[in-house]
């Protein structure tokens, strides 16, 4: 089996490595907090590396999972990053949620070394990476992504090239903005039954089964019902995402109102002191205002 080595250990990261040692495969790990590591070490037959370079090297595939552009940049680049440890032929897979032009400044780069890169942000949440039930979705070469495909099957339930490289990233907005739309109107749908005095609960059973239903439906109802919020992706990384949405919806002439005028609201949910609560929480906004 191929060596991998695995680049961040959050909430994300921490499941995928373990899902691909579970795979078979031979894994090294870092993370920043190097407590994170020895604990992930301990905990499944894997090594635990000081820094990335020294966990890229003889690994045949590197994925990593860090938290944004300055992130991705610290962990690849310099004396102590990743290229410098990984060789010719090898492949770099990032599943951070970036901007597509961090993406293709650190493609280009490896490409000088002779390594592959494979944009390839995920979806589906904690529950997803831990249940090994993500959306993959890549970017790159087709070579590389071929041959990096069968490694990200370990967590993943759909794994799909769209491009080349920076297309997963376009696309892992795409999902942002799709879900950016869909969290606020649940959040009014399950507002509006509370005010009319409906039983929520009940409206959702009715109303999941026809054209409203959604993953968000489904999977959050209950908790946004019950007003609990640590169940998810976090609205501080949320706004970090839409951010680039933005960015690159000004850079290619699209026109996003209704993510805009979304990202002010959660904008509103931080103020409010809820800035690691997850997604969902937007209907506290609304409650709060009635």
């Amino acid at each position: 089996m191929a060596k991998v080595a695995f680049l961040g250990l959050g909430v994300m990261g921490y499941p995928m490595a373990g899902h691909l040692e579970t795979a078979g495969y031979s894994v090294t790990v870092y993370n920043r907090t190097a407590a994170k590591a020895d604990g992930w070490a301990a905990k499944h037959s894997g090594n635990m590396a000081q820094t990335p370079r020294e966990a890229a090297q003889g690994c045949d595939f590197v994925m990593a999972c860090v938290g944004n552009d300055d992130d991705l940049r610290s962990v690849c680049m310099g004396p102590d990053g990743a290229f410098a440890g990984m060789a010719e032929g090898a492949v770099f897979v990032d599943h951070t949620t970036v901007s597509a032009q961090v993406t293709r400044e650190l493609a280009a780069i490896a490409a000088q070394s002779g390594i592959g890169y494979v944009d390839a942000p995920v979806s589906g949440g904690q529950a997803g990476a831990e249940n090994g039930q993500l959306a993959v979705m890549c970017g790159g070469a087709e070579d590389d992504y071929a041959r990096a495909e069968p490694v990200m099957q370990s967590y993943g339930k759909v794994v799909k090239r769209l491009g080349e490289v920076g297309a997963g990233q376009l696309t892992k907005m795409c999902n942002q903005i799709a879900i950016a739309g869909l969290v606020q109107g649940l959040s009014e749908a399950l507002h509006m039954a509370e005010q009319a005095g409906l039983d929520g609960e009940a409206v959702v059973d009715v109303i999941s089964g026809g054209a409203a239903g959604s993953w968000q439906m489904v999977n959050r109802h209950k908790t946004m019902l019950a007003d609990e919020f640590e169940h998810g992706f976090a609205v501080d990384w949320m706004r970090k995402d839409l951010a680039i949405c933005l960015k690159t919806a000004d850079d290619v002439g699209a026109s996003l109102p209704v993510t805009a005028l979304v990202d002010q609201f959660y904008k509103d949910v931080q103020k409010m002191g809820g800035g690691r609560w997850d997604t969902s929480s937007l209907i506290k906004r609304l409650r709060v205002e009635k």
